[in-house]
């Protein structure tokens, strides 16, 4: 046996599942489950325990992330592997935040799966550069700027991340709709922001994640 850490793979594409099965298991990897959505990955998880868990990100019924947050919740101690298509932002800072194993995008040689399962077999951490790069490049400078907020900033942020308007915000926190605003007007500026409604809506969504987790 090549490896003999016991594997779940997940992904919601049959032929993607069928082909990363059929290779890890020529190569002498031990899958013992798998899975075509986020529901039955999270059983296999429960019923099977494996050591390593690689899993899409997009699925159906629930997504990678929820599937890790939920088996977190419940003390599972399999290491997680994300197999992605997307570099969002949003989803690599969740998954950095859940303490992830390993990151790799779809498009990488089945030698860069290869390579991940066995760091992470001995307990160590691999990502791809992709990965690497949103968190050096976007993520780490946009958590350096939100630092720059003061907590009644951050807390009428996080509210406007919960698509709460700024007449409800006010009403929240008793404070009048002018306040609001001054303070919107004084983060767009912090952040390095346009005075354009538009962009300020779209770095909203953008960052939604890291904002939550002020």
């Amino acid at each position: 046996m090549h490896n003999s850490h016991t594997l779940l793979i997940a992904d919601d594409h049959p032929l993607l599942l069928k082909g990363l099965v059929d290779e890890l298991g020529s190569k002498g990897y031990n899958v013992i489950a798998q899975a075509t959505n986020g529901l039955e990955a999270l059983e296999a998880l429960a019923d099977q325990q494996p050591d390593i868990a690689i899993l899409d990100i997009q699925m159906p019924m629930l997504s990678g992330i929820e599937v890790i947050a939920k088996a977190r919740e419940v003390g599972c101690e399999t290491r997680f592997i994300l197999l992605t298509s997307y570099k969002e932002e949003g989803l690599v800072y969740r998954a950095k935040q859940l303490g992830i194993s390993g990151y790799l995008m779809k498009e990488e040689p089945f030698s860069e799966i290869q390579k991940c399962i066995q760091m992470v077999s001995v307990g160590s951490t691999y990502f791809s550069k992709s990965f690497e790069q949103v968190v050096e490049t976007t993520i780490n400078p946009q958590l350096q700027k939100l630092k720059l907020l003061s907590s009644s900033e951050r807390t009428i942020l996080r509210m406007m991340a919960q698509s709460k308007t700024s007449k409800e915000i006010a009403g929240e926190l008793l404070i009048s709709l002018r306040t609001v605003q001054k303070h919107r007007s004084n983060m767009i500026q912090k952040l390095e922001l346009g005075s354009d409604g538009d962009q300020w809506t779209s770095w909203i969504s953008k960052y939604k994640d890291l904002i939550l987790s002020l």
